[in-house]
């Protein structure tokens, strides 16, 4: 495998978004995913970091957590996080200065108290999941014309929004998924840390075909054991990697995610990870790449008729199955999804994804002891005058739609997200 060249214009270009100059990190002459010899790590890692590197601040006590099963995550705390974001319909500007009494949360028709509540002053807690595949590579490779290196179509989002709109307050993480999803960096706030994990994707190149979404996003959510944080100096190969349910919901969590939709070869289907999305409670945001493509080779790929890309085939119906499944993971979860197609978009779309964030409420309510095994439906309605009358005409409010009850007790028990 080798690594992009630096001396080519658009990567200079799409180095120097304003996160400044790349420091200096020791990177993989290979891809991350190579495999392994008898006595070799599956991912290798930088081998030097200054002091200055490997001195970040520790992290909160409150983001050090163990993997959870999605489907407690409302039974174990006897709570059910709801994070919500109200903007007026007219202007798009987000309603602030928003206190618990100008909330109501109804599930399935029925008014619930709410017992937790937090304003959007706390920092942010973000897991960035890119799609760093050969799939997407091929996308945005032919999608820019041969102008520049595929993967910079799902590198440029993420390099963009991580420098422009991540302070020192905010922790990110970061997941990389081609065949298997892998950490590249646990939660820091360390702009050196951040900066690596850039120069780690820019310095190389996807190492597998596959392109397994529910897989990365079971991991993102509800953690589990997975490959080592890379950029850690982990002697074992595998570690447990804690998700995005651990953190309390008394900071503000989401995930963004880049990615074209396609799910190749996950070991979870649509509906176990849709389930899991329903019960983490976590909004998902979503840049959805690979759309250029699609506008211009769509009409010539026909279903059962379509382009075989590296073993895989793809089809016009495998592109607008893929944006369903975005448009559904991020209506039920409380995020929103933005195809995006040209380059001059991401701006604004960083924007408006970071606006949401920055005016995101922290709600909660108790399900009581419901132990039906069944989906329940969540509505979140604001009165913004507090004039006794929901301002549904005037503003919207997006928020977690779903929540899924533990079964009965005594009637078992599957693996998080498995169908009932």
């Amino acid at each position: 495998m080798k690594s992009i060249g630096f001396c080519r214009r658009v990567l200079i270009v799409g180095i120097a978004f304003s996160f400044g100059a790349v420091p200096s990190v020791s990177v993989l002459a290979q891809a991350r995913r190579q495999p392994p010899s008898s006595d070799q790590k599956k991912n290798k890692r930088p081998t030097e970091q200054t002091d200055e590197q490997k001195k970040q601040e520790p992290l909160p006590p409150e983001l050090v957590g163990k993997p959870q099963d999605a489907e407690k995550v409302s039974v174990t705390t006897n709570l059910v996080n709801v994070d919500a974001v109200v903007y007026n319909k007219k202007t798009g500007q987000p309603a602030m200065n928003l206190k618990r009494e100008n909330f109501a949360i109804f599930v399935d028709g029925v008014k619930k108290e709410i017992t937790n509540f937090a304003t959007p002053e706390a920092p942010i807690t973000l897991t960035l999941v890119v799609e760093y595949s050969r799939l997407a590579e091929v996308f945005g490779y032919y999608g820019s014309n041969g102008m520049e290196p595929g993967q910079l179509e799902v590198i440029r989002p993420m390099a963009m929004f991580l420098s422009r709109f991540i302070t020192r307050e905010d922790y990110v993480s970061v997941i990389a998924y081609d065949m298997r999803p892998t950490p590249l960096t646990d939660f820091t706030n360390d702009p050196n840390r951040i900066q690596q994990v850039i120069s780690l994707l820019l310095r190389n190149t996807p190492a597998f075909t596959e392109s397994n979404l529910f897989d990365a996003l079971k991991l993102t959510l509800v953690g589990g054991r997975a490959d080592s944080v890379v950029l850690e100096d982990s002697k074992e190969s595998k570690a447990e990697y804690g998700g995005m349910v651990a953190v309390p919901g008394g900071r503000r969590r989401a995930v963004l995610l880049v990615s074209s939709g396609l799910d190749t070869f996950s070991r979870i289907n649509q509906d176990q990870a849709r389930k899991i999305v329903q019960n983490a409670g976590i909004p998902i945001y979503i840049v959805g790449t690979g759309q250029m493509f699609v506008k211009k080779f769509g009409d010539n790929m026909d279903p059962g008729r379509g382009a075989n890309i590296r073993g895989i085939p793809i089809d016009r119906m495998t592109f607008l199955q893929a944006d369903n499944v975005m448009k559904t993971f991020a209506k039920e979860s409380g995020g929103t999804f933005f195809p995006v197609t040209f380059e001059g978009e991401l701006p604004n779309v960083l924007s408006s994804i970071n606006a949401m964030l920055r005016s995101q409420y922290s709600l909660g309510f108790k399900p009581e002891d419901v132990h039906d095994g069944k989906s329940h439906k969540i509505v979140v309605k604001v009165d913004v005058d507090g004039d006794g009358q929901y301002d549904d005409k005037a503003y919207t409010v997006k928020a977690r739609e779903i929540y899924n009850a533990p079964k009965p007790d005594g009637a078992g028990s599957k693996a998080a997200g498995g169908k009932q």
